[in-house]
């Protein structure tokens, strides 16, 4: 689990140099798609391999309501255009949506919700689990940049627990920001790349604790704020917001902070 001195606090080079089973200026890593295939079927067991995202679910649509809400000029406790959905008449796209986990709230709160996911597996069980809900998601099996090259654009991005398993961060941000409408908001979490890092969501999530398979992350994939800041700016975004999300074992819950030294949200805004 240790890194070398030539690797430590280094994030892979992106750019047109082919990545780990993807092709030049590709987003899709196959082995990590490969990964989340074979988990598919447990996305919605809040017990099972996702738990964690289960738990972190309640701070994730949180802050994700509120950003939007501050965004658009929405009351999100209140009610919208339509008399029930604060977000009625907006439209969102959630990238690497895996087994609908965000997709689903947020069209509960009035988004028209287009999903997107490079694993097929995911896209099925994702769809299985809307219709039980009666939910009316365009979930695609589709990599961003197949969305990007397209006319659709979105008020609302989401990217939440993506750039960290991407086989070009570059190719992916620019595609990300290429799908976000001038004026809307994106909003990103990821994991920073840091020794605190290393040891909390990987040596005691995946060794210790065992909340996720072990090879479930690569720490020399996590992104620094200022990484991702610089990234965003090349894409032609802005980050105004950055957060930190913290887990309190005693709680059992997850939080808001100003802590970015593990989990972090990034709230992006592209130039009207």
């Amino acid at each position: 689990m240790s890194q070398s001195s030539s690797q430590r606090g280094k994030r892979p080079k992106t750019g047109p140099s082919p990545a780990a089973g993807g092709h030049a200026g590709s987003t899709v890593d196959a082995a990590e798609i490969a990964r989340f295939e074979a988990l598919a079927d447990t996305w919605w067991d809040p017990e099972g391999p996702m738990r964690p995202l289960h738990v972190m679910a309640p701070v994730r649509i949180g802050f994700v309501r509120d950003r939007a809400a501050a965004a658009f000029g929405r009351d999100a406790a209140g009610r919208g255009p339509d008399g029930a959905s604060p977000f009625a008449g907006l439209s969102l796209l959630d990238i690497g949506c895996g087994g609908g986990l965000m997709a689903e709230p947020m069209a509960r709160l009035g988004f028209a919700v287009t999903a997107i996911d490079a694993a097929e597996k995911n896209i099925a069980a994702a769809r299985r689990h809307a219709a039980q809900m009666n939910l009316g998601i365009d979930y695609r099996a589709e990599p961003v940049e197949a969305i990007a090259a397209g006319k659709a654009r979105f008020d609302a991005v989401l990217a939440l627990e993506v750039v960290e398993h991407v086989a070009d961060l570059d190719a992916f941000l620019i595609a990300a920001v290429a799908t976000l409408n001038p004026g809307g908001v994106m909003v990103l979490s990821t994991l920073n790349r840091t020794a605190k890092a290393f040891a909390l969501a990987i040596v005691g999530v995946e060794y210790v604790l065992g909340w996720l398979p072990r090879g479930a992350h690569d720490w020399r994939k996590f992104v620094r704020p200022a990484e991702l800041a610089a990234g965003l700016r090349r894409a032609g975004a802005r980050v105004t917001e950055f957060a930190g999300m913290s887990y309190s074992p005693l709680s059992g819950r997850w939080s808001i902070t100003r802590d970015l030294g593990v989990n972090y949200f990034a709230v992006v805004r592209r130039a009207a």
